[in-house]
């Protein structure tokens, strides 16, 4: 990404660009600034959108070995075409090629780095990999939009926030304008405001049934599991992030145990920090054992579906009654 402020901060542009990785916020704005940075909004006649799995790479070529309308640049733009993850037998071989006059920038959900396409333009122009921003670039991030706006936070009330949020950053800037003009005409923003205007995530959804099922709540448990239930969430998809918290659980209980502190925990489990403090609170409350057969029962209720042995609501129903069951 510095390598990308650097090309646009100096203008000295790569002919071919491909923009990947799980954060779509970052890629949606350093799209358009590059975008901008290489062409001006109302040169309509030498710019060029390509969208979709649908696209034609000799379509492609032909409008990148047309010469510019009066201009020094022409920019082709390509999103989500499905180029790096399936075939492309023309453009590989074109990116080693490519006209002064061009410059082809790859916005895609999906990439394979195998392909042919991601080594093409690996090595003839820029690969830039937005990922999953870590804790404390999103405090900053936020920290610094609240500012603007003339409001403040705690610490804990901070974190509170990102653990319903999550670390999507396109989520967090929507439910941080609700939080916004939810408190307009104060200046701090309190856990209350936080509770009653922010959307949590399905992940913070299963995290509180955890801890029923942790507590032995086992109405708390079932309730939370009818709200997601109503809320159209497959209980396929209740169960695998279910166990996926227990594995978690018993990963991070296992990397306490060979002496590692929160902040190296979070690093190797590749999770927040606070986040790795809520989970060594439960790995105290389960022995190793536990979470082992825990996480194996949810692999064995899936099989059990999967066979047609049980339904898959009623499955999942009858496997947190014996997880929250005192």
């Amino acid at each position: 990404m510095k390598s990308l402020q650097e090309d646009i901060k100096n203008q000295d542009f790569k002919k071919v660009y491909l923009l990947c990785g799980e954060e779509d916020y970052l890629k949606q704005q350093y799209k358009r600034k590059l975008k901008q940075a290489l062409l001006p909004d109302e040169d309509t006649m030498n710019f060029a959108y390509f969208e979709g799995k649908k696209t034609e790479p000799g379509e492609v070529i032909s409008l990148a070995d047309t010469l510019p309308f009066f201009a020094e640049r022409r920019v082709l733009l390509l999103e989500n075409t499905g180029f790096f993850k399936g075939q492309c037998q023309e453009l590989p071989e074109y990116l080693a090629g490519l006209p002064d006059y061009l410059c082809m920038i790859f916005v895609e959900q999906e990439i394979d780095k195998r392909s042919r396409m991601y080594k093409a333009v690996k090595k003839y122009g820029r690969v830039v990999e937005f990922g999953t921003q870590d804790t404390n670039t999103l405090m900053r991030w936020v920290l610094g939009m609240m500012k603007k706006e003339g409001k403040q936070i705690t610490q804990r009330d901070m974190e509170l926030f990102l653990q319903k949020t999550g670390t999507d950053m396109g989520n967090i800037e929507r439910e941080l304008e609700k939080l916004l003009c939810y408190t307009m005409g104060r200046n701090v923003i309190t856990a209350a405001d936080i509770e009653a205007v922010c959307t949590t995530q399905i992940t913070n959804h299963i995290f509180d049934m955890l801890r029923a099922v942790t507590d032995k709540n086992q109405k708390k448990v079932l309730d939370l599991y009818y709200d997601l239930l109503a809320l159209k969430e497959p209980p396929m998809r209740i169960l695998f992030l279910l166990a996926r918290q227990f594995h978690l659980i018993l990963q991070v209980k296992e990397l306490a145990k060979e002496g590692y502190d929160q902040s190296q925990i979070a690093k190797k489990a590749g999770l927040q920090p606070f986040v790795v403090r809520n989970y060594l609170a439960y790995a105290r409350k389960y022995r190793e054992e536990e979470l082992r057969n825990a996480v194996e029962e949810c692999v064995n209720t899936e099989t059990k579906v999967k066979t047609g042995y049980m339904t898959d609501s009623m499955s999942v129903e009858l496997l947190l009654v014996k997880f929250s069951s005192k």
